[in-house]
């Protein structure tokens, strides 16, 4: 089991998917400590982070934390009864002394390090059509993602995965790899290897530009990026006649073509509408037109009456 005195840093989903993992195999954290609500709406409404929420529903108690260097509170108690293993996932924010050097921290990241170091691991794997993706435990050090790596583990990426599903699979596998490295180990004494900064790759943050896609994309293309952005607020086409956006957070790839070449053609309406992509097509599982709730692709084309050909 995870030493006692171990401590639970985060913030964000996956940090929550993971606390939720360890939480259900029994493990229970002296502290769990995560970032200040945010608020929003009109009565300045407090959101309490992902960790938070969870902890609450578990009835777990949770310190709230702003620049977590400079809560004094925190450090004093560290250096007063310092933990033996704290695990940092998706907090936000730099860890540093002397809670980076001063026991064994850990970070659970949803890539195979050195690739796809940075905030959007998954969604750059999914966008650059990876067939792999990975988890990998590793110490953490100053400069961002580059610590010795503890263990790895990968599997394949197959079509039925999205963004939202890897961070449950990856957050699962994640834990069960720490709870394998770390159960009855000294932290300390556990085998490292230090990262080959030459092969770093970078998962950068989304950028608006790319939630707008276009059927003159490859249909593979396409279906990636919708997969890669249904967890960050959906991927987005712009109809031609009305102007308006219609977010795309299901689809899949058809094997049709268009005899015409006209990407954004109908080709058909079977069930959910066939759109012609620059080699194959499309079909639109889910939508969400503007100002309306997420609907199947039937629904949103049955309520606009399209018809075989219509180039939307």
């Amino acid at each position: 089991m995870i030493p006692k005195n171990s401590w639970f840093i985060g913030t964000g989903n996956f940090a929550a998917l993971c606390l939720e993992n360890f939480l259900n195999h029994g493990v229970n954290f002296a502290k769990i400590i995560t970032g200040l609500p945010t608020r929003s709406g009109r009565n300045n409404r407090e959101n309490p982070s992902h960790v938070e929420a969870l902890a609450s529903s578990r009835n777990l108690a949770v310190t709230r934390t702003g620049k977590i260097s400079q809560n004094q509170d925190l450090l004093s108690e560290f250096s007063a009864n310092t933990p033996e293993l704290i695990f940092v996932i998706d907090f936000g924010q730099i860890i540093r002394e002397p809670l980076l050097t001063g026991t064994t921290c850990v970070n659970i990241h949803p890539s195979m390090l050195p690739k796809y170091r940075g905030a959007a691991p998954i969604q750059r794997a999914l966008l650059n059509g990876d067939e792999k993706i990975g988890v990998t435990l590793f110490r953490l050090a100053q400069e961002m993602d580059a610590g010795n790596i503890f263990a790895q583990s990968e599997f394949e990426i197959h079509d039925s995965d999205s963004a939202q599903n890897l961070y449950g699979k990856l957050a699962n596998l994640g834990v069960n790899l720490a709870l394998e490295t770390f159960a009855n180990a000294n932290p300390a004494n556990i085998h490292e290897i230090p990262q080959d900064n030459s092969l770093a790759t970078y998962a950068n943050k989304l950028e608006k530009s790319e939630f707008e896609l276009s059927f003159e994309l490859d249909a593979q293309k396409f279906f990636d990026s919708v997969r890669a952005l249904n967890m960050s607020g959906a991927a987005y086409i712009t109809l031609k006649k009305s102007g308006k956006r219609l977010k795309i957070w299901n689809a899949q790839k058809n094997s049709l073509r268009s005899e015409s070449r006209i990407c954004g053609e109908i080709l058909s309406l079977e069930n959910n509408p066939v759109i012609s992509c620059a080699d194959f097509a499309i079909e639109l599982l889910q939508v969400q037109p503007e100002a309306k709730k997420i609907m199947t692709g039937k629904q949103w084309s049955d309520g606009l009456r399209l018809k075989i050909h219509d180039v939307i």
